[in-house]
């Protein structure tokens, strides 16, 4: 029947229930199938009724970044009458999947997913097999579907510029996970820094810090070994950044006096500590709230066009970098809901 009217099963159900707003040529589509089919539908039972619930998938629940994420998740999922059900992928793609079979066998009706590297080759051919409405968030994909996710190449690009700007002529970088678009993006946004600035990159300034505390602090250790260490670091998400502090720790060196600092990721703490970080702050709770309204959106029509939402991320100017300045960064214009 779903096949039939070109929709998924939960939206023949909530036709089939009245549940949920479905759009009037998406359930004239499905009320023609039910007629040609000749379904008689019974009526549902109270417990047929409760309980609608949109699964998560993300990697590192215990991140103080995916923690505001998941709020913005849930406080929208329950203004719109849902429950969230989340999974934990460790950023392995087989997981991931796994995962989302299992969310399926739950009766979950939509998902967010923050993608695994490699999750086109089996997440996203089950989510298609099965209709199952989703959307990606905070890591994009060349996949056609709804997306939200930070502006994260300009707002790299001020954060280079300004240690450059400053008279750092080796400007060290962390980069996180090999197959991300974060990471792919902040990158390109260093290189873009450096273009601009008239600079080549040295590649020896750049290694990868795996997205973690421990890769940070093994590849901060990396720069400074090198026969002209670099005077600035910039680490591309707030695990590394932690890696990064007690690399310098244990070097004896000072932040921002020896080594400047700035970092992707903003913490509560990230004006407590000294020196305060200068750091990029993404809209987490924002994005979060995005996720689920083009998923709601999603659900009520399947054939609306996708929408691929970027939010500004603001970057907030400490001591870190090794100025006095307290105005902002330019900060990216956003660009909400083009569609494509």
């Amino acid at each position: 029947m779903a096949k039939l009217a070109g929709v998924s099963i939960t939206t023949v159900s909530h036709v089939v229930n009245n549940t949920r707003h479905v759009a009037p040529g998406t359930l004239e589509r499905v009320r023609a199938a039910l007629d040609s089919l000749q379904y008689e539908a019974s009526t549902p039972s109270r417990t047929d009724r409760a309980g609608h619930v949109i699964g998560m998938l993300i990697t590192g629940g215990s991140n103080p970044y995916f923690g505001e994420l998941i709020q913005g998740v849930e406080s929208e999922a329950t203004r719109a009458g849902y429950v969230l059900m989340l999974c934990d992928t460790y950023d392995n793609a087989q997981r991931e999947a796994h995962a989302v079979a299992t969310l399926m066998a739950h009766n979950v009706e939509a998902v967010v997913i923050a993608p695994t590297p490699g999750w086109e080759a089996a997440t996203l051919p089950l989510l298609r097999k099965h209709n199952m409405p989703f959307v990606l968030v905070d890591r994009v994909s060349e996949a056609r579907c709804d997306q939200v996710s930070t502006e994260n190449e300009s707002v790299s690009i001020a954060l280079v510029e300004h240690l450059l700007e400053l008279g750092h002529r080796r400007v060290g970088m962390l980069t996180g996970l090999e197959g991300l678009s974060t990471t792919r993006e902040r990158l390109h946004g260093y290189v873009r820094a450096h273009e601009r600035a008239g600079r080549a990159v040295d590649q020896q300034l750049v290694v990868d810090g795996h997205s973690t505390v421990a890769g940070g602090r093994s590849a901060t250790a990396t720069l400074l070994r090198l026969p002209e260490p670099p005077t600035a670091v910039f680490a591309a998400n707030n695990a590394m950044t932690i890696g990064a502090l007690l690399a310098l720790k244990e070097a004896g060196l000072r932040v921002p006096d020896q080594v400047a600092l700035v970092a992707f990721d903003d913490f509560e703490w990230a004006s407590a500590i000294s020196p305060a970080l200068t750091t990029a702050a993404q809209p987490f709770h924002a994005m979060g709230a995005h996720a689920v309204q083009l998923l709601m959106r999603r659900l009520a029509d399947p054939l609306a066009p996708r929408r691929v939402v970027r939010l500004p991320a603001e970057i907030e100017h400490r001591e870190s970098c090794g100025c006095v300045r307290r105005d902002l960064l330019a900060a990216p214009v956003a660009v909400t809901g083009t569609p494509a």
